[in-house]
């Protein structure tokens, strides 16, 4: 039999994994040197693949042991924005329909696959809730309850609610769903990872919008925490409507050059 060209054994490779055993005998018994390449290439990639299929069956070990004890709707809840100087907290509350591919703690991934999980997410048999609570709301109850009234808005938010909620760090306080928290949830739980997600570029998306209006902070590169040129705009400006008077860096530029009329 003919052997097969390069391109057309790269052709059988880019239909994707998994590889079928009579594609690796064929690229196994090929001896020139190109097709060894691309058979070594094809062992990797299996073996990452299995690497990945087993770290994200990892992610759903909580997730499993709440469907084993009765639980049907399994939320996993997590929030960002608790630290910036300015902006929202956002919440936000999955139930995965299906497994989702490369699922991980938000702040592991890159913006763009960030970007990518969230469509993926949004898009699919999903069920999500995400929640917003502004600077003002945290100036005047603190941002512990801020944290809590997040994640409990973002729960009440998914149809038909969940019955149990794997939570990133900490209960939620208030909310009387059974619940489970988990130290560094969202590398752990793929639900938690998926809410950590939505909570993210949620956040991220809105202190873009805040950077076209308010500009000079840079909250489209800080996305509101206090790094050091985000400071130092802060004694230069004075605080702006989103930020949190509240937080000592903002309450002490509050008398500094003040920009706007509703600060």
């Amino acid at each position: 039999m003919a052997r097969k060209s390069i391109d057309d054994l790269k052709a059988l490779i880019a239909c994707g994994l998994p590889y079928s055993e009579d594609l690796l005998a064929m690229l196994e018994a090929d001896s020139r040197a190109g097709v060894r390449a691309l058979y070594v290439s094809c062992l990797r990639a299996q073996t990452r693949a299995r690497l990945e299929q087993g770290r994200l069956a990892g992610m759903m070990r909580f997730e499993r042991e709440a469907a084993e004890g009765g639980f049907k709707r399994i939320a996993g809840v997590d929030e960002a924005g608790r630290g910036p100087l300015a902006g929202p907290i956002v919440a936000a509350a999955v139930v995965l329909g299906r497994q989702v591919a490369k699922l991980n703690d938000s702040k592991l991934l890159t913006p763009e696959l960030r970007g990518e999980l969230f469509e993926i997410l949004a898009a699919g048999p999903h069920a999500i809730g995400v929640a917003i609570i502004e600077a003002d709301f945290i100036d005047r109850e603190g941002i512990q309850c801020a944290n809590y009234a997040a994640m409990a808005r973002a729960v009440e938010k998914i149809e038909p609610a969940p019955d149990f909620l794997l939570v990133d760090g900490f209960r939620i306080h208030g909310c009387p769903l059974p619940q489970k928290p988990l130290i560094k949830g969202d590398s752990r739980s793929a639900s938690i990872a998926a809410a950590s997600i939505m909570a993210k570029v949620t956040r991220d998306r809105i202190m873009d919008e805040y950077e076209r209006q308010y500009p000079g902070y840079g909250f489209a590169e800080n996305k509101g925490y206090a790094t050091k040129e985000h400071v130092e705009a802060l004694e230069c400006l004075g605080p702006c409507p989103i930020h949190r008077r509240s937080f000592s860096p903002v309450t002490a530029s509050a008398t500094t050059g003040l920009l706007f009329d509703d600060v």
